[in-house]
């Protein structure tokens, strides 16, 4: 099943230092590209990110970002010193200054706020355990290539729609590509009727049918456009580890030059609804295949 290049996942591992967050996204790219973006902290790994991300897609640009932050504990807390000697001077100066009885004491100590200050600052980075960064990034690209493999399996279903319809318009051409001959030897026969007052030489009327049958021959196109569609239908079975956006879009502009063949030599109304439908459809599925891995 094919595969699209768009995609998004996510994943966080917290550890006894903090957290260790990965994002992922992917989306469409000529080849393939990795970009990674981690602090100072964590660029040393990037290298080895870099490899796990291109181990999982072929095709598309993908973005890794990193993000660590510290997790402080409630014991983690610290006496902050010079807080203290702000309190007690304060205390002090209330004695001598101001005439406020009374002693300051541990328990009324307790109750002033921002004695104590926390070991580290909440949201600072640290230096990622190197298997925890790993575990993140590979559960946010395991969740990225679920996503292009939910968004392939749509993407298939409106490619088959798009193939059906060019089916259609292929074996309508296929069908009305006969009678146009037999209308236009009608339309000689009265023609030259007409001009000459007598019938024409049916030998000579066969040779120029002949010469018309061969400039407005679509054989050759209406094979190769079959040709194309079910190279196309065999491409979308193909593995989804196996990226096929490219030869799909070959195949989008043989289908597009055979129709355009056929358009050419149509001669016939009928023939020329069907090929504008096929390129309709043809147009739609170059859209959509630019979305393939």
């Amino acid at each position: 099943m094919i595969r699209s290049m768009t995609g998004y996942g996510a994943s966080t591992v917290t550890g006894a230092e903090g957290t260790v967050t990965v994002e992922a996204r992917s989306v469409n790219s000529r080849g393939l590209k990795v970009v990674v973006k981690a602090p100072p902290s964590a660029e040393r790994w990037e290298g080895e990110l870099r490899e796990l991300a291109q181990s999982r897609a072929g095709r598309g640009r993908l973005d890794l970002f990193v993000r660590v932050e510290t997790v402080p504990a409630e014991e983690g807390r610290a006496l902050d010193e010079t807080r203290v000697r702000e309190v007690l001077d304060a205390c002090a100066r209330l004695r001598d200054e101001f005439g406020v009885s009374g002693e300051a004491d541990v328990a009324s100590l307790l109750g002033v706020g921002g004695l104590f200050a926390r070991g580290g600052a909440e949201g600072a980075e640290f230096a990622p355990d190197p298997d925890a960064l790993k575990q993140a990034a590979a559960a946010a690209l395991d969740d990225l290539v679920a996503m292009r493999d939910r968004e392939g399996a749509r993407l298939a279903v409106d490619l088959r729609e798009r193939l059906a319809g060019i089916r259609r318009a292929v074996d309508g051409a296929a069908e009305l590509a006969p009678q146009r001959l037999e209308r236009e030897r009608t339309r000689l026969q009265a023609a030259v009727a007409e001009l000459a007052g007598k019938g024409l030489d049916e030998d000579r009327l066969t040779r120029e049918i002949a010469l018309i049958a061969d400039r407005w021959n679509v054989g050759e196109e209406l094979v190769r456009a079959r040709s194309h569609l079910e190279a196309f239908e065999e491409f979308l079975e193909s593995p989804s580890d196996e990226p096929v956006g490219k030869r799909l879009g070959f195949l989008v502009q043989e289908l597009q030059r055979e129709v355009n063949t056929l358009g050419a030599k149509a001669n016939d109304p009928g023939i020329s609804r069907l090929v504008v439908e096929a390129k309709n459809e043809i147009e739609r599925l170059r859209e959509q295949v630019e979305n393939v891995e």
